[in-house]
């Protein structure tokens, strides 16, 4: 097995490699690759120095899955580029998420429907990630057609500058600006580019992506809001549903599914925040209640860590899907 990470020296990329040596990823060959800037340097992963490469020296290796976490234009490029020598790319931006030609894998929901044809996969977006780990199992069983959702989102999901913002903004510091505005002590409600409809591509992302994955037409809007939380987006999800439902039978629905993790305590306040989920691989869900203005309905607080389950995990969860199912050429 020759895996290669592509944009390794990341935030994402750097959690890979955590993830990746926390689930005992056997890799008999590591390709360590990132842009011009980082070429040259070493990096530790399972013990041993690896050297950073470039992307033409690195589809020279051939490995036989690249995971790709440095932006579209990389992807864009790049990723057909590996796909022609026979690598099996797994791609974290949202380069190729919407491309009908490629299949948007959360393992968990739509692993089974991966092929050996399949070279280039796309990773959905860390707030679709973890609102369909949550809504996957009500779906199946009761049907879903109607999803409001607002979402919290770490400046994790910005990424480094963003970080160098808030850390300065602490300090009294304004140099760096990642945002149109301060982030500390704020909350933004603008998540990546506005569009001609009013939505940022964010919230068209929720909209877009679910209902791909879902092979669906749900009726879905969607806020996205950027607050000052350190790692763990949370989402408030209001949910209509096609019939009535028993609520602790939805629940227990919610308790078998792999990946979820309940907390659902009011009376010893108990319930999913950023903080429980950082650095975990689980999506959190809690606040688990009938909506009473509205028929057949309910709400839901979700929380993950971005870039774990909403992002990193994910990836290597695919990876170890492609291998354990043996779909490489």
């Amino acid at each position: 097995m020759k895996l290669a990470v592509v944009g390794v020296t990341g935030m994402v990329g750097q959690e890979m490699l955590k993830v990746l040596e926390e689930m005992k990823f056997k890799i008999d060959d590591f390709v360590a690759v990132a842009s011009e800037r980082s070429i040259g340097r070493n990096l530790l992963f399972n013990g041993n120095s690896y050297k950073v490469i470039g992307l033409q020296d690195a589809i020279y290796l051939k490995p036989d899955i690249a995971i790709f976490s440095a932006g579209g234009n990389i992807s864009t490029e790049w990723a057909p580029k590996f796909a022609e020598v026979g690598t099996t790319v797994i791609d974290n931006s949202s380069a190729w998420r919407m491309d009908k030609t490629k299949k948007l894998i959360i393992p968990e929901i739509n692993g089974n429907i991966l092929s050996k044809e399949d070279k280039i996969i796309a990773n959905p977006n860390c707030s679709t990630i973890q609102m369909l780990m949550a809504l996957y199992p009500i779906h199946k069983k009761y049907g879903i057609t109607r999803i409001v959702v607002s979402t919290y989102q770490s400046i994790t999901g910005t990424g480094m500058k963003a970080m160098e913002q808030l850390e300065n903004e602490y300090e009294g510091k304004s140099d760096v600006m990642a945002y149109n505005y301060q982030i500390h002590q704020n909350a933004i409600p603008h998540c990546d580019d506005f569009l001609e409809n009013g939505y940022t591509k964010e919230e068209m992302k929720l909209v877009n992506e679910t209902n791909k994955i879902f092979n669906s037409d749900i009726s879905i809007t969607a806020t996205a809001v950027r607050i000052p939380v350190m790692g763990g987006h949370s989402e408030s999800i209001n949910i209509t549903l096609e019939n009535p439902f028993d609520l602790n039978e939805l629940i227990s629905e919610l308790k078998s599914f792999n990946g979820l993790e309940i907390k659902d305590d009011i009376t010893n306040n108990i319930y999913p925040m950023p903080f429980y989920s950082r650095g975990s691989n689980n999506v959190y869900v809690g606040r688990i209640r009938k909506d009473f203005s509205c028929e057949n309905s309910l709400n839901l607080w979700v929380v993950a860590d971005n870039l774990r389950k909403g992002a990193a995990t994910n990836a290597v969860q695919i990876a170890k899907l492609i291998v354990k199912n043996n779909l490489i050429n």
